[in-house]
Order: structure tokens, then sequence, then C-alpha cells
């Protein structure tokens, strides 16, 4: 497996960046910093494409052997163009008609050299799997060994047998202080707590994943504990947060608890350190929808393995059913901290995901549960099309979700959604059809970062999306410029992009290294924990985390790679989860697409 630095030098190990600087000639450095690429490198028959920012004189650019001792390649670079929103001067460098599987190097005079890179079939085989891996480092309640975890080995954190029923969720069968076990389940993002919102986009992506390509993850070995047994890595991974998420459903109800969380953030501390008293916290109707939508979606995958789950398939379903039960008597039960903290004690000041409009969970929890039971009654108990937005997937918005289960599943619907695909199909195209519209033209030539807007508080997941809902588009035309666009986005979370970082910690010689993350930051360890994605740049994140250092101006360029720049360095596993599902799509699909095709120049 690939990961960090790719030299290795007697016993020393270059991990970081500066590091890499010290042993490189000034012109080379100059290069890396100048050179935007995918770090990872190229598939032999897909777009290779490195953008040069600053002012140079243009001219011809080299591909070279690692050694740089034989040019193999020759091109000229693109006339400049100045980056959307920063206005640095671009050039571009296109060798996509060289296929020769090999390590290389980009040379441009007066410029300097890039990093190494392959071009190969899967080149990105290891940044799939560590996606995934990344939420086994995530895991509560459980040692993780050396044999798995490698130098990341740590003691369990958070067993979670003895949570307190918090003032805002108690009832008249669990009175406030009521103890109840919620073990199992993945830390949420740079902090210890588990959240039921979050954790439903998350599962609804992977599991998105394993349906759309299960072939591909049948086939995947991620050295965790369930390996080797009868089961796909991804679908074990998932099942420790399926676990969790059972917990957090009362059964006297069926109503679903927003989160598991201290009454606070705790400090930087490993996990076994961390032993502040938890809650579950008040019910409400997005967790209960999301957590419909995922038990019901989880009731269709598993249903795949009876021998090794018996009765997980029905105990979904009927989990799914009650929690949709729920929400239909409790149809505007909103989250509200600051509300719940005049009324109970003790205050919480923990994530909120506070959604304040659940009509997308509703569209999303119907057409999993329609999906899996073939009932008509879930389908039009919603509006399918309450208007004519398709919005990118995120936590307080998941309607496309449920859209992309419906056409994932279009041959074994009823009449009563059949008339829908059509214009649902047209919906999603259109969408891509945007996306894909100037990418070609773009200073990076990527569908991500054209516009400010793309770059919120963790727009590494909008890249992520973005490739997501063209992998859709493609899957239902087979039209593969929808594809490409979706390897743009992936060559842009792994270092094409306008700061040049690959957002994937451990995969690329300038990846990030410092994430707000609490095991990467207290257990000593240099290099931070693999496979997990950054938020990335964030065009308000310095007014919204306070962190010292910013001094860019323009919102393709607002990052910084230290751990208190939590609007841009935090790591999440809603962010993750469509890295995970963009990776292995486009390893899955490479021999389709003929990415991978072994012919040379």
């Amino acid at each position: 497996m690939r990961t960090f630095s790719k030299a290795l030098t007697g016993a020393f190990l270059c991990l970081s960046f500066s590091c890499a600087n010290a042993q490189n000639s000034p012109q080379t450095v100059k290069g890396q910093e100048a050179i935007r690429l995918n770090q990872l490198g190229f598939y032999p028959n897909a777009s290779k494409i490195a953008v040069v920012v600053g002012e140079n004189k243009g001219g011809k650019f080299f591909l070279k052997s690692a050694d740089k001792a034989k040019t193999v390649y020759t091109g000229q670079l693109s006339e400049v163009k100045p980056a959307e929103l920063s206005k640095r001067p671009t050039r571009v460098a296109d060798f996509s008609d060289f296929s020769t599987p090999g390590t290389y190097v980009l040379e441009i005079p007066e410029v300097g050299r890039s990093y190494t890179f392959e071009i190969k079939p899967d080149v990105h085989k290891g940044v799939a799997a560590a996606s995934i891996k990344g939420f086994y480092y995530q895991r509560t309640a459980i040692d993780l060994p050396e044999k798995y975890a490698g130098k990341w080995h740590r003691p369990a954190g958070h067993p979670d047998t003895k949570v307190l029923v918090h003032p805002s969720a108690a009832s008249a069968q669990r009175p406030a202080g009521t103890v109840i076990s919620s073990p199992l389940g993945w830390y949420d993002a740079g902090d210890y707590n588990k959240y039921i919102v979050n954790s439903g986009i998350t599962m609804g992506t992977m599991l998105s994943a394993y349906e759309d390509f299960p072939a591909f993850y049948k086939t995947q070995n991620l050295n965790i504990p369930e390996s080797n047994n009868t089961v796909p890595d991804l679908l074990d991974e998932v099942m420790w947060n399926l676990r969790w998420m059972q917990t957090m459903q009362d059964p006297n109800d069926g109503g679903v608890y927003h989160k598991l969380t201290n009454p606070s953030f705790d400090g930087m501390v490993m996990p076994n350190k961390a032993t502040n008293p938890r809650y579950v916290v008040q019910k409400s109707t997005a967790a209960a929808l999301d957590f419909a939508a995922v038990m019901a979606q989880a009731s269709r995958v598993y249903k795949n393995f009876p021998k090794e789950f018996p009765g997980l398939a029905d105990s979904c379903l009927t989990a799914a059913v009650r929690a949709w039960e729920w929400a239909q008597k409790n149809p505007k039960v909103l989250y509200e901290q600051e509300a719940i903290n005049k009324s109970f004690d003790p205050d919480i000041s923990t994530g909120t995901y506070g959604d304040r409009d659940v009509s997308d969970e509703f569209i999303w929890a119907a057409a999993e549960l329609y999906a899996t039971t073939k009932q008509d009654k879930y389908y039009t108990a919603v509006s399918i099309f309450p208007d004519a937005n398709m919005p990118l997937p995120s936590w307080p918005q998941v309607r496309l979700l449920g859209y992309y289960t419906l056409l994932r599943h279009k041959d074994n619907l009823s009449p009563a959604a059949q008339k829908d695909l059509p214009e649902l199909k047209k919906r999603l195209l259109q969408l891509a059809d945007d996306m894909v519209t100037g990418a070609n033209q773009g200073a990076y030539r990527t569908v991500m970062g054209r516009v400010a807007q793309d770059y919120i508080w963790g727009s590494s997941s909008v890249a992520a999306n973005q490739g997501i809902t063209l992998v859709q588009a493609y899957l239902q035309t087979g039209d593969k410029k929808y594809l490409q666009a979706a390897l743009s986005n992936l060559d842009y979370l792994l270092g094409r992009n306008a700061v040049g970082y690959s957002f994937v910690t451990g995969y690329g010689d300038k990846a990030t290294m410092n994430p707000h993350h609490r095991p990467s930051i207290a257990d000593g360890i240099k290099e931070p924990v693999p496979g997990l994605l950054s938020g990335g740049t964030n065009g308000q994140a310095n007014k919204q985390d306070k962190c010292e250092g910013y001094t860019a101006t323009s919102p393709d360029e607002m990052y910084l790679d230290v751990d208190c720049s939590y609007a841009s360095n935090e790591i999440a596993i809603n962010w993750n989860a469509p890295l995970v599902y963009l990776a292995g799509a486009v390893e899955a699909l490479q021999q389709k697409a003929g990415f991978a095709a072994r012919s040379g120049k």
C-alpha cells in the first residue's frame, strides 16, 4: 500500500512536506509547489492533467522516468488562464495520450519538477481501501491492536454501556437518569461523540457503494478483525455502526435519540482518557427518519447474508417501520439545543446537527422503505418532487440519496414510481450536465471549485458528492464523460487544487498532516491516522475557527494544515463516506470504462 512519502532512504522515512523540502533542490521544491496534480497518479487510458500555478514563460513540458534519466513524452503547456477565484495565472500540462505504465515525474523548464507519480491500472486501489479503513480507526468500545492498526494502535475508548437518559429525552418508561447501554459505533469526527443524523448520510452512502459495486467490495481485504470471513469488509465495517444505531431507538415508542454525547467536547486526549458521563439526548424527527432510511437499506443489503447475520434483515426492517411511524406521528420535532439548555440540565454544547427542514428526510426514508418492501404506501406518503431543485447531498439535505435508490432499483418498482422515473432521470442528467459543462475549460480542469459556493465547511465532501452524482449519471447512461468528470474530482482531492494538498491523510507527498482529530493530536505519533479526508478549503474558515495563520483571501485557498483549524482541517465520517464511494467507483469501473487498458505510446 502506498502511503505517505514514497521515498525510503535507509531507516529514514520522510513523511512531511517540510521534510521533503529539506532533501530536495530549490528547483525541485519550486516545481512541487507550482505543479498541481493527483499525487498518486493516473489510469493508463484516462485523462492526465497537471496545472502549473504562477508566472512562467510557457513552452514545453517533459514527462520523465522517475530517475529523470529518460524523457518519455514531450508536450506543450496551454496558454495562461487566470484561476476563477484567485486570478492566479495557470497553465495546463495535458499528457492524456501517454499511457505506458510506470513511475514518472513532470519537468517544466524554469519551474521545476513535480512529485513522482504512477501510471497504472488500480492506481487508486490503496486510497479506496484506506478510506474505508479510516472508519476502523474511528471505532469506539474496542481495542485497536497493532496487528490491525499498526503504529496507531490504542486501547478502547467509550464503552458506552452505562449511558444516561438526558432530561430532554426522558419518558415515562425511561425517566431522566435511566442507565441504558449503547455501545459500538464510530466517533463522528475529530471529537468523540456519536450523532444519528450524521451517521445517517454516512451509512446511506456506504451501503449505496456496496449496492452499486458489490463485486468490487467482495474482493477487498482491509486487514480489520473481521477480514477473511464470508462478509465483505465494507459491510463488516458498516455493521459496527449499524449495531450502535439500533441501540438508539427507544423500544417503547420507536422514536430515535438525536445523539449520544458528553455535555461538552472532550479535551485533546486519547479516547480511553476521556471518561466524562455520556447522555442520549432528545428524540427528533430528523434522527427517526435518517434511522428509518438506513435500517430499510440495511435490511435490503444484509438480507443477502442470512447465515452470517440471522434475523438481521427482519429486525432492521421492523426498526425502520417503527421509526417511520413515530416520525409520521411526530413530524416536526426539531432538535433545538438552545431551547433544550434553557429547560434542562446539564447543558449540551456539542454538535447540534439541527436540521430545520425534514421534508428531504421524509423523501429519503420513504424511498428506502418503498424499495425494500415494494409497498406503495411509502412512496405515496411524500411528494417526490416538492420543487425543481436537485440539492447535492449533505447531512441536512438527503433527498438525492432517495433519488439514487429509486434509480438503482428502477427495474423492480411498481407503477406508482415507474411513472416518475423518466422525470427523475432527466433531472439527474441535467444536474450532471450542469457540473460537466465548462469543467474542461476551468483553470484546474475539475468539476469542483470553479465557483465560491463550492468552498464551504467540508468542501472536500462537496467534491466527492459531486463525483457520486456523476457516477450515478454514468450508471444511467454509460456515457464516459460523466465518469471522466467524476475522476477529475478525485484528482482534485488528491492534489490538483488551489492549495496543492492531497486532502487524504497518508496519501500523497504533500498530504494533510495535522488534521483536527483528537487521536491524531494526542497519540504522540507524527503521522496522522491514515485514510481520513480533511474538510478542505473553506472560504469562511478564518471567521469560523479563529485559528491564527490564515493569509489567503481567495475562497479556494483558505486552508490551514494545522489542528486548530477545525473549519478547514477537521475530519468527519460524512466526508469520508463519499470518498469511499468515489474512489471505489472509479476503481470498480476502470476496466469497463477503458481507463486501465495497457496500450502504450
